[in-house]
């Protein structure tokens, strides 16, 4: 009887050591994250002002929504959930955000498994992959701003020689092609961090299930989606989420490539507009708290659509 107590003390020990551990990590986190979150949502409750934010008087859910009675038997709808500009960068976000994700999977996919195989210099491959992700976002933005430039950028010029456009395109100003600028840059940065999370589930795919398959003479690309594709789903799937937690909220590409364009302004940066360039700070306080609230809802419902084990239990 002796060994179950003995167990139960030493399960209680290295909980106890854990959280020890984790206590530092906890107590910074809740100084940089929970205690600046937990005050934005309040001034997103107040009347506040970012030059005297200590003045906030309690005006309840007037930034989110609020009817304004005329007296003549009319009225109408102010406040955030009424809002046009909003909703117009809540499109925005999930516009960005849908096509950002796929591309880069499927670009990230396609070079995992060429990183994958064996070839002579494939180390130099991989290094040279991950060029564009360690290249800072504010730097990859105005390369590719000149890059774009209507009148001196190389892609006009490129495209024009080849005859895909008959005249130079303003790329980042016009309101047809702005967002789609946005994406090439989003998807040209950010698809080597899919490739190399990818890539890392690809490794651990059994090399003997590959060779069995040769053997058997079964098709590659039957062995990939029965084989490969199901044992690195779970990879997948954390690579999406990340990748979704960081487009849902974009915000420097954004602003450096068409700054001041509502045909491309993300959620981020419309509470950012309000905070600051608007002096709304308790408006874009609210636009803060909504953001952060799609934000959760859409990471917990693909969790649960995808039923994804995020403790590792069996």
């Amino acid at each position: 009887m002796a060994e179950p107590v003995e167990k139960s003390t030493l399960s209680h020990q290295r909980v106890v050591s854990a959280w020890v551990f984790l206590a530092p990590m906890l107590a910074v986190l809740a100084v940089v994250a929970v205690y600046p979150l937990v005050r934005t949502i309040y001034f997103g409750f107040t009347d506040a002002s970012i030059d005297f934010p200590g003045q906030a008087q309690w005006i309840g859910f007037r930034n989110y929504l609020e009817y304004l009675d005329f007296g003549d038997g009319t009225g109408e709808f102010y406040g955030l959930l009424a809002d046009p500009d909003w909703w117009r960068a809540v499109w925005n976000t999930l516009r960005f955000t849908f096509f950002s994700v796929l591309f880069e999977t499927i670009f990230g996919m396609v070079i995992a498994l060429v990183l994958n195989t064996q070839f002579p210099g494939r180390a130099l491959v991989r290094a040279a992959v991950l060029i564009p992700w360690a290249i800072p976002t504010i730097v990859s933005a105005k390369m590719w701003a000149w890059m774009m430039h209507d009148q001196f950028g190389i892609l006009n010029d490129i495209l024009m020689k080849l005859h895909i456009i008959a005249e130079p395109v303003a790329w980042t100003a016009n309101p047809d092609t702005a967002l789609l600028a946005v994406l090439i840059v989003d998807i040209w940065k950010t698809t080597p961090f899919m490739a190399l999370l990818i890539l890392a589930g690809l490794q651990m795919v059994p090399k003997d299930m590959y060779e069995a398959a040769k053997l058997d003479g079964i098709h590659p690309v039957r062995v990939f989606r029965k084989v490969t594709l199901p044992l690195i789903m779970p990879a997948v799937l954390v690579a999406i989420v990340f990748r979704a937690l960081d487009a849902l909220r974009v915000f420097d590409i954004v602003y450096v490539l068409t700054p001041n364009n509502p045909n491309t302004a993300t959620m981020s940066v419309f509470a950012r507009e309000n905070l600051f360039d608007f002096d709304q700070f308790a408006y874009g306080s609210a636009a803060s708290t909504l953001l952060f609230l799609i934000i959760a809802l859409l990471t917990i419902g693909f969790i649960r659509a995808t039923r994804m084990n995020l403790g590792g239990d069996r």
